[in-house]
């Protein structure tokens, strides 16, 4: 029995997961969008459904960095004596290029009720920085915080980031330290971080995972037969498995583990897409994926997946095949927003609505174009498909020549391509802006709705019909490569985004811009 990989597509990178009674619950890195860490059920491994998120305030978020893979790193779900808890930490600064980052302290939220979102508590701080966080209760009740940060005395020789696991006891009602932290794995190519303890039979395993999330990532494992300050064994056969850079799904790692109700053993982790064309590997628009491996026990060691590479088919007991669905609309007809939009940033107000015209999003542009490393009034959502097409419709009709509203391919600040109705003295016209090359411009009629178009594959091709017309007028397209360049401060942690938004040159739209749906097909 096989199941498709990825199993949860798009931008989901740094899976954790747990189960509890027949239910598992997952969740996945957010990084500088907000709500934070979306949590996803699932009853079986294969179908996945979003159901919330844990961070949905501000009182639990405040994210307002300019880099691009800044904000919340690598959470970890646990559950323990009828409690979820959710331990995470969030990057403030992150600007790798320079060896300039501030490590952040990590927090943990817990609630009661997993399916109601709300419900999640204010973070309560660790006094522990790093990140990649992980909870682990031992059987005498001590918790323990293990977390990744730089070691304190630098590797002779040839310089390594440095990159290592430490551990201490904590005390979660403050998130109060109790011990001393130890480092208790560092490795050899200078980076070990994603650590997840478990205790099985008379063993502790540490697994984490080393090399990096790029071309060297894989996952490693240790056990102790002590406790989990170690002393730690290295496993026989690590790295557990290795993706190289030649194959179908590359840069996997950073696994966790869950059993399910009949005693199978799971693993599910990170990995890429990348798309061959002209002899090459084309880098995925879509980012880092949740993908699923079966795990067995031999001679007390795990084995995830018989130690093969991961591929684009998991092969388990109970595993089935399906597709995640391309099809999708919201037609904005609920009082709140549907689960599954996220904002760049915390917002700070309210620049939205759903009720001043029915059945439309109206967004109010707030002061900062897409390109300002701050929130701008932008609703985006993950592309899951690499081939597909994004639809939305907007009626616009600017006052000011200073203000813009479309729809976007959205990557960072630094790289999209947007299709927006502005104004001039002559009147509306849609200005298409590429995120490499010059704008193109079309002038439009006086008052008509637009449909405005992406389509989603080899490359982002951009179109629009007025409501007086029956075609779409292709106006021009941006690359694949051009939104998943590498920016200039920060890094690509995330995958591609498609949206709508509104803005003004530093100042608030005065004018609404209504959208009436939004679809991928």
């Amino acid at each position: 029995m096989s199941c498709v990989n990825p199993i949860i597509p798009g931008f989901n990178p740094d899976p954790s997961i747990v189960r509890v009674g027949d239910d598992f619950f997952l969740v996945t890195s957010t990084f500088e969008y907000f709500p934070g860490i979306p949590i996803y059920h699932s009853k079986d491994l294969v179908r996945w459904t979003l159901i919330g998120h844990a961070l949905t305030r501000l009182s639990q978020l405040q994210i307002h960095t300019p880099e691009p893979g800044g904000g919340v790193w690598a959470s970890t779900i646990r559950y323990h004596e009828g409690v979820y808890y959710i331990v995470a930490a969030s990057f403030q600064r992150y600007r790798p290029q320079s060896d300039d980052r501030v490590w952040p302290q990590g927090f943990c939220v817990k609630t009661t009720n997993i399916w109601d979102q709300a419900a999640w508590s204010d973070p309560i701080y660790f006094d522990q920085v790093g990140f990649d966080q992980d909870l682990f209760w031992d059987d005498d009740g001590t918790v323990y915080l293990s977390s990744t940060y730089r070691k304190l005395e630098p590797t002779p020789g040839p310089r390594l980031k440095d990159f290592a696991i430490h551990i201490c006891t904590v005390d979660l009602d403050t998130g109060r330290s109790t011990s001393e932290p130890k480092l208790i794995r560092e490795s050899s190519s200078g980076v070990a971080e994603g650590s997840h303890i478990f205790r099985r039979g008379r063993y502790w395993y540490l697994f984490t995972a080393e090399g990096g999330t790029e071309s060297g990532h894989c996952e490693w494992v240790s056990r102790s037969e002590i406790g989990p300050m170690g002393p730690w064994e290295l496993g026989p056969n690590n790295p557990l498995w290795r993706n190289g850079v030649e194959d179908e799904v590359q840069n996997t790692g950073h696994a966790d583990l869950v059993e399910d109700s009949r005693g199978q053993w799971w693993a599910v982790m990170l990995g890429v897409r990348p798309v061959r064309r002209d002899g090459r590997w084309e880098e995925s628009v879509l980012g880092r994926e949740t993908f699923l491996a079966p795990l067995e026990w031999i001679d007390d060691w795990p084995v995830i997946n018989g130690g093969a590479k991961i591929g684009l088919t998991s092969r388990g007991p109970g595993l089935y095949q399906t597709e995640t669905a391309v099809a999708w609309k919201d037609e904005f007809s609920r009082p709140q927003m549907e689960l599954g939009w996220y904002r760049k940033n915390t917002p700070l107000i309210k620049d939205y609505s759903l009720t001043e015209r029915p059945n439309n999003l109206r967004l109010y542009g707030g002061p900062y174009n897409l390109s300002v490393p701050a929130c701008p009034t932008m609703f985006l959502r993950k592309q899951t498909h690499r081939c597909c097409t994004w639809e939305t419709s907007l009626s616009f009709h600017p006052t000011s020549n200073q203000t813009e509203a479309g729809t976007v391919v959205w990557m960072n600040h630094f790289t999209h391509s947007t299709l927006g109705i502005r104004k001039d003295t002559t009147g509306r016209y849609l200005r298409f802006q590429p995120s490499e090359d010059d704008p193109v411009e079309r002038r439009l009629g006086p008052a008509t709705t637009l449909t405005l178009t992406i389509q989603c594959g080899a490359e982002y091709r951009f179109g629009y019909r007025e409501d007086t017309e029956p075609d779409i007028h292709w106006i021009g397209s941006a690359s694949n490569a051009s939104l998943t360049a590498p920016p200039p401060v920060g890094a690509n942690f995330t995958g591609a985004m498609l949206g709508i938004y509104a803005f003004g040159e530093r100042q608030r739209c005065l004018v609404p811009a209504d959208f009436a749906y939004a679809e991928f097909r």
